[in-house]
């Protein structure tokens, strides 16, 4: 016979008044928040993509929050650096991080990596999205990527490329290309989007995957050419250039995801304040030109989409990092 625990009702009612105080707390602080400065980690350099986003929006946010929002750049470890910096900070809302696609690829790229890219954060919000722009300098002899893969097939080994370090989007992006064409190219990784770019523009190397928001400018400048785009559409930034999957490599895609995240326990209520204060920014019509001309489009969406979004890009770019056979040295 089975014996059923019993409690004193006195324990039961003193349970009830914490978690009722909890939740209340909770739904204060959110709504008194923020009261001083917001830091937002970055795990790159500045200058590049991420960074952007993370300006463009954070002034917006510094508007309406009458507090600035303070955008720190960690760079190093492929975003990890910055990653555990914002994974060990108070779940107060005082510390967010800007979280791309390459956090979602750290979890395959990384066999000891210190953190849970799904686990250990909180999902805000996405924010943006990007395509990569295939471009080269202009003194390679390819007008688009037909004559580029053909080039490249004459000259097995002897084109090299920059990418934001082993194991980036841009590399991985690269490296698909690379096995969808059957083309060898030399890898020249960097410890960032920004130094990637001026070597390319140097004509150190001869072609990149860049992120739109690092290449538009130089392109629209005749500083580099472009060739292609990885999203499935066109981008507004560059309607003329066309998609990779259009121009001979069907279903080619490869595009880079921003959003914001917490630390692990962030109270639902300081969740739901911060995702519909996002909302608001992205809505801005300002902002939204603002991102476009960089060739990012705003991205708004609820905690739990952009949870799902990353489980899903955990799991499709691991198996490029394992096909590819990409590895931190």
């Amino acid at each position: 016979m089975s014996r059923r625990l019993r409690v004193p009702s006195g324990h039961w009612a003193r349970v009830v008044v914490v978690l009722v105080m909890g939740a209340g707390a909770g739904a204060a602080a959110a709504q008194d928040y923020p009261s001083k400065p917001v830091r937002v980690i970055v795990p790159f350099p500045a200058g590049g993509t991420t960074d952007i986003i993370g300006r463009i929006v954070g002034q917006r946010l510094t508007r309406d929050w009458k507090h600035p929002v303070l955008i720190d750049n960690r760079p190093g470890g492929g975003a990890n650096i910055g990653a555990e910096a914002a994974m060990r900070s108070p779940a107060d809302g005082y510390t967010l991080f800007m979280a791309s696609t390459a956090h979602s690829i750290n979890a395959t790229l990384y066999p000891k990596l210190g953190y849970d890219p799904v686990k250990d954060f909180t999902p805000i919000s996405m924010m943006a999205d990007t395509a990569q722009v295939l471009v080269v300098h202009p003194s390679v002899p390819a007008r688009n990527v037909k004559e580029l893969v053909a080039l490249l097939r004459k000259r097995p080994d002897e084109l090299s490329y920059s990418s934001a370090g082993n194991g980036s989007q841009p590399h991985l992006s690269a490296e698909m290309f690379r096995m969808l064409t059957g083309t060898r190219m030399i890898h020249v990784p960097y410890k960032g989007g920004p130094q990637a770019m001026t070597d390319l523009i140097a004509g150190f190397v001869a072609l990149s995957f860049a992120t739109a928001p690092s290449a538009v400018p130089n392109v629209k400048a005749g500083r580099i050419r472009a060739l292609g785009v990885s999203s499935l559409s066109r981008i507004p930034a560059l309607p003329e250039v066309p998609t990779i999957a259009e121009s001979g490599l069907p279903g080619f895609e490869a595009n880079n995801v921003f959003g914001m995240v917490g630390p692990p326990g962030l109270p639902a209520a300081l969740v739901d304040r911060l995702n519909a204060d996002l909302g608001t920014a992205l809505k801005d019509p300002a902002v939204r030109r603002a991102l476009s001309e960089q060739g990012a489009e705003a991205r708004p969406s609820s905690p739990g989409e952009y949870a799902t979004l990353i489980r899903d890009e955990v799991a499709n770019w691991g198996k490029v990092v394992r096909q590819s056979g990409a590895r931190i040295d």
